[in-house]
């Protein structure tokens, strides 16, 4: 099996001989990975959801973008900076990283927790003081992790990246239930937030012998952050733009706007966060090993690129497509206004999964900067135009703003570089993204007209039979065009099925 799993890995990752193995089990991992992840976070949301109010999913989406804010403004990059490296062994350089982290880590968490009651007005939910005094546990937990887990991603050691993730989502999963069972408050959120730091903590530490102390280097912290000073700037500017519309909405209009629009997110972005992750995590790594090789690098492009909008622009359209029918079986009525956004970032979610195979890219061959630079032009925008798009038409046109500005002007540079970086025409991208592109809204057609003219009066069969239409319409038209067209994945496909034989 592990000879067939090469063999395919061989034609749709651009890796070389000597790391295949690796990447083989990478690629098994990080699958399973986040799937499991995903699979958890859906289910905890629908059950959870039936049991908490939107104005709690507010307070708690209020209480994480403090923290991601103060995380991410203080984002050094060593990370990145490290599995960037051309060397494979960096212990040298982790009591150095880890004494940073630990630091960054502290002084987050006391900025939560003595700066509580002024966040907590700042946003007019005075109530939530206690509530940014718990999650401010998290950031301390988070420095003192192990650093040598960058190995997981830097050595292609996903079963150990399995593991690491896996625990903390499924701690999280069973505390926040649990709790909420017993006392449906937002604090069940917020606990089980923390359990889920709590169990990476511990197996940070099972899962690599490496134990750190204090030590600092200043040569080594200047060094990686030479690297890591785009990462930083990406950082800040990542969380600008992807979640500067969640600060406004908390901000601009009531906790439980706030609830409904990052409810919309999670559940609309949900293929596509999976897909990035997966992206960043396998590509980025392989990518690195290559990165002075274009012919590699361009033909792993168009392979990851093509393999990615097969599966992720079927789920973005479909999501959209199925959205009424979801919510109306899953959640109770009042969860009704989160639809229209949900169908507005779907296909937000769609143009993600597409840029997430570039970021890799630009990082592996030393060019950060362009993802620093494309998020500044994104965030200049946002923040000229989220004002009136909020107050005129609420999360409907906060949603539709985000959407919009990933279409035009972003997608056409985001196309424009990577085809300028892969040594590849621009025509050819848009050629490969056409296909599934095509399929994907006759499957939406499909779906809609059957949602609309079938009617069994049972919410949870509806959705069932309109998602095993979209699947069947969907599969049926991308058959159609790999035998009429010259796509390519369908050479992509026949290999695995060789692989299989």
């Amino acid at each position: 099996m592990l000879d067939k799993l090469k063999r395919l890995i061989k034609r749709l990752l651009p890796a070389s001989d000597d790391v295949m193995e690796q990447v083989v089990k990478s690629g098994v991992w990080v699958g399973a990975m986040n799937v499991t992840e995903r699979g958890l976070e859906l289910l905890l949301l629908i059950i959870v959801a039936s049991l908490l109010s939107p104005r709690a999913f507010g307070l708690m989406g209020i209480a994480l973008l403090t923290l991601s804010s103060l995380k991410k403004f203080s984002e050094l990059g060593i990370k990145s900076a490290l599995i960037q490296a051309e060397k494979d062994n960096v212990d040298d350089e982790l009591d150095t990283a880890w004494t940073i982290e630990t630091a960054r880590g502290t002084v987050i968490a006391l900025i939560l927790f003595f700066g509580a009651p002024f966040i907590a007005s700042l946003f007019n939910q005075p109530a939530a003081t206690n509530l940014f005094r718990v999650i401010a546990l998290s950031p301390f937990i988070v420095g003192l992790r192990n650093p040598a887990v960058v190995y997981f991603q830097k050595s292609l050691d996903f079963h150990k990246e399995f593991v690491y993730r896996v625990s903390g989502a499924v701690a999280y999963f069973v505390v926040t239930v649990g709790i909420a069972l017993y006392d449906p408050t937002v604090y069940a959120l917020a606990i089980g937030y923390i359990a889920g730091d709590a169990a990476r903590f511990l197996v940070s530490y099972i899962a690599d012998g490496y134990r750190p102390w204090p030590a600092f280097d200043l040569d080594i912290a200047k060094k990686r952050y030479s690297f890591g000073k785009w990462m930083t700037a990406n950082s800040i500017l990542y969380f600008l733009y992807s979640r500067g519309d969640d600060a406004f909405v908390g901000w601009a209009l009531m906790a439980s706007a706030l609830g409904f629009y990052q409810l919309a997110y999670r559940l609309s972005n949900a293929p596509a966060t999976e897909i990035t992750q997966t992206i960043s995590s396998v590509t980025f790594s392989a990518y690195s090993k290559v990165q002075k090789d274009v012919e590699k690098l361009r033909s792993g492009y168009f392979r990851t690129l093509r393999m990615t909008t097969l599966a992720s622009f079927p789920a973005a359209v479909g999501i959209a497509a199925v959205a009424p029918a979801f919510v109306a079986a899953f959640f109770t009525p009042e969860w009704q206004p989160m639809v229209p956004v949900m169908q507005l970032l779907a296909i937000y979610g769609l143009l993600r999964s597409m840029g997430a195979t570039m970021g890799p890219v630009w990082k592996a061959v030393g060019r950060p900067d362009y993802i620093a630079k494309l998020s500044a032009v994104r965030v200049i925008l946002i923040a000229i135009f989220i004002y009136p798009a909020t107050m005129l038409y609420g999360i409907e046109g906060t949603a539709a703003l985000i959407t919009g500005i990933y279409i035009f002007p972003m997608m056409p540079i985001d196309v424009y570089l990577i085809s300028r970086t892969i040594e590849a025409s621009p025509v050819r991208v848009l050629r490969e993204v056409s296909y599934p592109l095509a399929a994907s809204l006759g499957m939406a057609a499909a779906v809609t007209y059957v949602y609309q003219t079938v009617t069994l009066n049972a919410p949870v069969l509806e959705f069932i039979l309109i998602v095993l239409v979209g699947i069947g319409v969907y599969v049926a038209l991308a058959l159609a065009l790999m035998f009429s067209f010259n796509w390519e994945v369908k050479q992509n496909l026949e290999s695995i099925f060789d692989t299989f034989a």
